[in-house]
């Protein structure tokens, strides 16, 4: 059998690809996979560093603003549909799977009209304008959030959840593995802070401003910068670009390499609200404090966020108010435990930890049901 997954631009479309490709693998051994993403993309790094082949599409996001760039938009939509049609005659899959990003819309929409059998794993609460458009030409549509039939044909809905990555499926006993690797106290609260790959300005100008603060209350910090912020949040210049940093009780750095034990270490979390880090934050039952990113399609991540607050599985603070609110509500909750367990409870029944295989299982029945 072979199967293209076409996803990338940010993690949020990467890790459930590689997700879903690895649960295929492992129900068959013998599934041949091909990644198609967008030149330039940290897909074009990320997926061969994890062993499968991947084919580049001349491909980006059409601006909201004018630009130079989207002249070029046009061009670049009809070189993907072109190299799309070679790549799916060339390596003549069976089924084609998109999660998401620059390079999967020309895909799918070239793989539904030559008639391949197409799925799409949609992360978020509010669908961007590409799924929206491709759910009404794929076969199957993998929801993580109830209620998505008010964007897509209500018979190809299948509500599995968001896949993760393997590694924080189980943190349970990690506690003083994680603290040992982060050289923390494990007689401490822990915080943890996220703000994606790149990072989040909001958030790191808050915790800077907030960080003597919530040492001097007995709170160690586990800090993910981002590459983007590293230099602009570090309170300590010296360590920038360090994995870590010299000030006893945080540590502080670009990049988190082993996120199961950051989970492991933490009592709660701040985040961002994208789809893969709400489905993660289930997984692992931390109570959380999400920033939503304003910075993103249709305000997307606020409605993730609002979804899970409605539940009463997150508390939830505004970015333009989080440099005067964020320090407090991390502190408030810190101190109390009734509502962290409160939670934590809630926001596990939300979890779904067989995703991936799931969707993996309705990739093959398009298969079968197609022979």
């Amino acid at each position: 059998m072979r199967v293209i997954i076409s996803g990338g631009g940010t993690g949020g479309h990467i890790f459930p690809a590689i997700a879903i490709a690895n649960a295929l693998k492992e129900i068959d051994k013998s599934v041949e996979i091909l990644f198609v993403g967008a030149e330039g993309r940290m897909e074009m790094e990320k997926v061969p560093a994890v062993g499968y082949k991947i084919e580049g599409l001349w491909i980006s996001g059409l601006q909201r603003r004018l630009t130079l760039d989207n002249l070029s938009f046009p061009f670049k939509v009809i070189s993907s549909i072109m190299r799309s049609r070679k790549i799916i005659r060339s390596f003549s899959p069976d089924v084609v799977v998109g999660t998401g990003g620059f390079a999967s819309g020309p895909l799918l929409r070239v793989a539904a009209g030559m008639k391949v059998p197409a799925l799409i794993q949609e992360q978020n609460s509010f669908p961007g304008i590409t799924n929206k458009i491709l759910g009404k030409r794929v076969n199957k549509i993998c929801v993580a959030y109830e209620g998505m039939e008010k964007y897509f044909p209500k018979e190809k809905i299948i509500l599995t959840g968001n896949p993760v990555r393997q590694d924080i499926l189980s943190i349970d006993g990690k506690k003083n593995e994680a603290m040992k690797f982060f050289g923390l106290n494990p007689e401490k609260k822990t915080l943890l802070v996220i703000g994606g790959s790149l990072g989040a300005r909001t958030i790191n100008e808050s915790v800077a401003g907030y960080l003597d603060m919530l040492l001097k209350n007995n709170i160690q910090v586990i800090w993910q910068t981002g590459k983007s912020y590293t230099s602009n949040s570090s309170p300590n210049r010296t360590t920038v670009g360090c994995e870590r940093s010299s000030r006893e009780g945080a540590w502080i750095g670009a990049f988190i390499t082993k996120m199961d034990m950051a989970y492991a270490a933490a009592d709660i979390v701040v985040s961002r609200a994208g789809a893969i880090s709400l489905s993660e934050l289930a997984i692992v039952k931390k109570p959380c404090i999400l920033v939503p990113s304003p910075n993103v399609a249709e305000d997307h991540q606020t409605k993730n966020a609002m979804s899970l607050v409605k539940n009463d599985a997150a508390l939830f603070v505004k970015d333009t108010e989080a440099k005067e609110k964020l320090g407090k509500e991390i502190i408030a909750l810190m101190n109390d435990v009734q509502r962290q367990n409160q939670l934590s409870e809630n926001i596990s029944k939300l979890a779904f930890p067989d995703s991936a295989k799931k969707i993996a299982m309705e990739v093959l029945n398009l298969v079968k049901n197609k022979s």
